[in-house]
């Protein structure tokens, strides 16, 4: 690990830390790196009665920072990842040295596609068949990667998700992200006074270009950087350019 100022990734949903197996070694070299799996997520435990909110992952992100003894770093976000940190920013008191957001849920209506059709009818995906389970998951996870995933990367996804347990922690981590966590702090977008940086996949189909423009306009001082080619997996469409971004003074 480096040892440089620190900096903490933060990932988003159906994914884990695994999404930064290659962003985190090279940010490594100069930095000091901190990443972790949401509660349900990936290595985390996963159980009946978890409170899964944006709200309570906030909670529990600026309670990480507290002890990690964290103040000032740098917090680089993804997906839903981006309205936890936000949240834990406006309402939780977390304090960052600088934020980046890329293709991430931050506010407005982005309860869409299959947020919302699990928001309505999660007894029923609940209850389908194992091997329907999975394809969903994995075509919801095709459908996020411009280029396609390498070999073996898909399966590290699905693996969470797999089994009887992992799918009742899917539809029970889908079931409660709710646009009522991010109304509660849209209002104090344009207060952000630290440094943001957005980044966005030109060819993000879950959270298409209109998202990072309907946050930029709300954090008007915010950098707005495009990559072109590119879906809502920058991690895998384009690990280089995103490091290049997050490299840049």
């Amino acid at each position: 690990m480096g040892s440089g100022d620190p900096v903490v990734l933060v990932h988003g949903t159906p994914y884990s830390s695994y999404l930064w197996r290659d962003i985190a070694p090279a940010l490594a070299l100069t930095r000091k790196v901190f990443v972790f799996d949401h509660l349900g997520f990936g290595q985390s435990d996963q159980r009946e009665g978890q409170d899964l909110s944006l709200a309570a992952h906030a909670r529990n992100f600026s309670r990480l920072l507290d002890h990690w003894g964290l103040s000032g770093a740098s917090v680089v976000a993804h997906d839903i990842g981006g309205a936890v940190t936000l949240r834990a920013l406006l309402l939780e008191g977390a304090d960052y040295g600088d934020l980046t957001l890329f293709d991430v849920v931050s506010g407005g209506q982005w309860e869409r596609g299959l947020f919302q059709l699990i928001l309505e009818q999660a007894e029923v995906f609940r209850q389908l068949p194992d091997y329907a389970h999975e394809a969903l998951v994995a075509s919801h996870l095709r459908h996020a990667t411009h280029i396609g995933f390498r070999p073996g990367v898909l399966d590290a996804f699905l693996a969470p998700w797999r089994g009887a347990e992992g799918q009742a922690a899917f539809y029970r981590q889908y079931s409660q992200i709710r646009e009522v966590d991010t109304a509660e702090y849209e209002h104090l977008l344009d207060e952000i006074s630290l440094p943001v940086r957005l980044i966005w996949g030109r060819e993000d189909r879950i959270l298409p270009p209109q998202y990072a423009e309907w946050l930029h306009e709300r954090i008007p001082h915010a950098e707005l950087h495009w990559i072109e080619g590119a879906g809502h997996l920058l991690q895998e469409d384009a690990p280089a350019h995103l490091m290049a971004h997050l490299t840049a003074t």
